[in-house]
């Protein structure tokens, strides 16, 4: 019983964001527009367009993917959706994944549109695996809505839930090693950095841009890690009662 209870979540979330054609352009058209910037602002630095480009392939996607499914979320839990679902008989978990699975189609699809325009039309080069940046790019947007789903229990008002964005990923995103190589960071900002999920999802990118298989599948074991943390943390935070 819980398999088709799990289905019929995913399915109806999907049929609801299905009709609302601001978001489904918020996780598919943003991504393809920062990219495009980017492209035109490097137009005469191509090698920093190439060096950049593969890592925010998929730290564009995490962060809309993140925005998204926090929203999201939070409309379920005060609208009493998500109260009305868990008085059916299936687990916090089961409903987490059943979230979680309309959520990740979403995030493949958004990072296999993303990588399509990268490499074919802004002439994005990887010196490894093209399959293997698309695998990865897909998992960061699912990062990215996993702790999304999990971190939106902390909210009360969608403002709020906008508010994690600045709060958690801009921290990341300065430290990952995108802005400033990790190894010419002060100690203490470097071992932050070793915790943060966005550093590995940001190694796992520019490394199998750069060819090197055997770290990037490290960086992104990791990165997996952490979706399964945040999806941890989404069915823990799970209440009954929404008030």
């Amino acid at each position: 019983m819980r398999r088709p209870a799990l289905v019929a979540t995913a399915r109806r979330l999907l049929a609801q964001l299905r009709h609302d054609p601001r978001t489904i352009a918020l996780i598919l058209l943003v991504p393809l527009l920062l990219l495009g910037l980017l492209k035109l602002l490097l137009a005469d630095d191509e090698p920093t367009f190439q060096r950049v480009g593969a890592p925010l392939l998929g730290i564009f996607p995490l962060t809309v993917m993140f925005l998204v499914t926090s929203v999201t979320m939070l409309r379920e839990r005060t609208g009493g959706t998500l109260e009305r679902l868990m008085t059916l008989p299936l687990s916090r978990s089961d409903l987490v994944a059943g979230y979680a699975l309309a959520f990740a189609l979403l995030a493949a699809v958004q990072a296999l549109v993303a990588s399509a325009f990268a490499i074919g039309v802004l002439g994005l080069d990887v010196q490894g695996s093209s399959a293997a940046l698309i695998a990865i790019a897909i998992l960061n947007a699912v990062l990215g809505m996993a702790f999304g789903l999990g971190l939106s229990s902390l909210a009360t008002t969608e403002f709020q839930a906008v508010q994690f964005m600045p709060a958690f990923i801009l921290p990341q995103f300065l430290l990952c090693g995108l802005l400033v190589p990790r190894e010419q960071m002060a100690g203490a900002l470097d071992a932050l950095a070793g915790v943060l999920p966005m550093t590995y999802a940001y190694e796992a990118l520019a490394d199998v841009a750069a060819g090197d298989g055997a770290a990037a599948a490290t960086a992104a074991a990791v990165t997996l890690g952490f979706c399964v943390l945040g999806l941890t943390l989404g069915a823990l935070t799970l209440r009954r009662r929404t008030g």
